[in-house]
């Protein structure tokens, strides 16, 4: 389940192709490889004890004349100054580089998705307030808003994706916060139906590609292996804001009838103008990559010295050499874009996308309505949607490190759906007789279910191989799951309620055929590894380093790349 296969070292005593010939003794030492592949789970929770000072510099691509020079970055690269194969360092050397890029990096593109999910999830708050009824707006309204916002999401994700590959996302993402913070407190003005799918499009648009563009840019800093766990980390702001705008509004919403105004007014209020606050800062919190930290009035001395660019840069090509083939200020030609739009193998990815979230979505979208349905208060509704996201949290955690240690994708995102099965079992027994509090408990682990969104952008991110069809593939993803949430928007009707009987069966047939459609991953991405295998392998060594030489195949296309599963 390896990205790539690089060719093996080759003794200095082969005289059958000088050329090739790796010189062991002028070359300076590199560090024992890391273990991959399986070794069972329990095997796998530990990691191994490393000697701090021991070399960390993994072997690559760039150890071979042959490969290095087939992998070397061109120089339009914008941290090319900075590419050396002879560099080593340590693994103390490491882990303080990597832990200074989670504070500096890492932490803020946190605050960023707090500010993103603050903004489009608070009207989950606002409902425990009235909100449908002070506007006149009936539960279908409510789902044509969620609609409309997810559409103009989905719309927005590739131009946007595309018009970052070009600016830089530097630029980008502060430019789409300050946007989108001045639509969410505007929402203190709403007049009635018009307004509120207006506003709900509108905010939709301008945050549609900030995910994606979030996730190129982490790419920038971090290894394939790194990257579920920070993007694990990335979403726990998501979980953290909606446990802190539950809290928020518990208070906010007490502002009701002051200035003769509803709770929920003051609520969109603060919290657009808090997301506005992060925004403008963004412009000065975003370095555009790992070699270009400085700042002539903010950090005239970069974050980063010589020595930790080297290994930021050397690290992660070593780790994926194709992460040098564009600049980060390069655009994309339509040519490109419809290359990697073509790649079929990225559509089961896409497809994973569309329908994994459906089963849990309605639930997670409808429960304080329910909640204040059942009869509990506003206060309550919003304090008691407070364990499912901590669940969530947990049990997002939980999947993104054992999707590394098993080293499978496909075991850690199928728990998703067999989580979710026999819970909306139990959701479609229930009649008008069932306690609040039964609901309340069920209802919450549906919405607590294990987040595996993370797991597989990181999926499809690693499984593109180039920056090219990364740029194009993350958007694509993200478009299927809010395609797929425009679905989940739907199922559950008003002539459905209270309880949904029809909707919930719906939702039990999605996750039977999800579970199925995992298992085809599975397999379809096992079947082109073992072709690729048999064909690689039947060559001979001076056949292998001809196709490194000249081959025209690009990214996921290479017969030395292997596709993560």
């Amino acid at each position: 389940m390896t990205t790539y296969v690089p060719n093996q070292r080759v003794s200095s005593d082969d005289s059958s192709d000088e050329k090739s010939a790796f010189r062991d003794d002028k070359a300076p030492p590199l560090g024992a490889p890391i273990e991959s592949g399986p070794k069972g789970l329990f095997a796998r929770w530990k990691l191994p004890a490393r000697d701090l000072d021991s070399i960390a510099t993994q072997p690559s691509v760039f150890d071979d004349p042959v490969t290095l020079e087939a992998y070397r970055p061109p120089p339009q690269y914008e941290n090319a100054h900075r590419f050396d194969p002879a560099a080593r360092w340590t693994w103390r050397e490491e882990k303080r580089v990597v832990r200074k890029i989670d504070l500096r990096i890492m932490v803020w593109a946190g605050l960023m998705f707090f500010a993103l999910d603050l903004d489009r999830s608070n009207i989950s708050q606002a409902n425990t307030d009235n909100f449908l009824g002070d506007l006149k707006l009936t539960t279908n309204d409510f789902n044509l808003g969620n609609t409309l916002f997810r559409s103009s999401f989905l719309l927005a994700e590739l131009p946007s994706q595309l018009i970052s590959k070009r600016v830089g996302p530097d630029n980008w993402i502060p430019f789409q916060m300050v946007c989108w913070s001045t639509v969410a407190f505007s929402q203190f003005w709403l007049t009635g139906r018009k307004s509120f799918l207006a506003t709900r499009f509108l905010l939709g648009f301008l945050q549609g590609g900030f995910i994606p563009d979030v996730v190129l840019y982490l790419s920038y800093f971090y290894t394939k292996n790194e990257l579920p766990i920070r993007l694990a980390y990335f979403w726990v702001s998501n979980y953290a804001s909606h446990i802190v705008s539950a809290f928020l509004a518990t208070g906010i919403l007490r502002l009701r009838g002051v200035g003769g105004k509803a709770g929920w007014r003051y609520l969109f209020l603060l919290e657009g103008l808090l997301t506005l606050g992060l925004g403008l800062s963004s412009y000065i919190m975003m370095p555009p990559g790992p070699t270009q930290t400085k700042n002539k009035y903010t950090r005239p001395n970069g974050w980063f010295d010589e020595r930790e660019e080297i290994i930021m840069v050397n690290r992660v090509l070593r780790d994926d050499p194709s992460k040098s083939d564009m600049h980060n200020r390069e655009g994309l030609s339509p040519r490109r874009i419809y290359e990697a739009l073509k790649d079929w193998r990225l559509w089961p990815l896409y497809c994973l996308g569309l329908v994994h979230m459906i089963p849990t979505g309605p639930p997670q979208i409808y429960l304080t309505l329910s909640l204040k349905n059942l009869g509990f208060t506003t206060t309550q509704s919003n304090l008691l949607s407070i364990p499912s996201t901590v669940i969530g949290l947990l049990m997002l955690m939980f999947t993104a490190y054992l999707s590394e240690l098993i080293d499978s994708r496909v075991i850690a995102t199928v728990v998703l759906q067999l989580w979710a099965l026999p819970l909306l079992i139990a959701l479609y027994t229930f009649d008008k007789f069932t306690s609040p509090w039964v609901y309340f408990a069920v209802v919450t682990l549906i919405t607590g279910f294990p987040y595996v969104h993370p797991i597989q952008v990181a999926w499809a991110s690693r499984n593109s191989y180039s920056v090219r069809t990364r740029t194009v593939s993350a958007s694509c993803y993200n478009m299927f799951v809010q395609a797929g949430a425009i679905v989940y928007a739907n199922i559950y009707r008003a002539d459905d309620k209270p309880l949904y009987k029809r909707g919930n069966r719906q939702l039990i047939a999605i996750c039977c055929m999800n579970i199925s459609l995992y298992i085809g991953t599975f397999f379809f991405y096992r079947a082109i590894n073992k072709s690729r295998d048999k064909k690689w392998n039947a060559w001979s060594k001076k056949e292998q380093e001809q196709y490194v030489e000249t081959t025209k195949d690009v990214g996921n296309e290479r017969l030395d790349f292997r596709f993560a599963y």
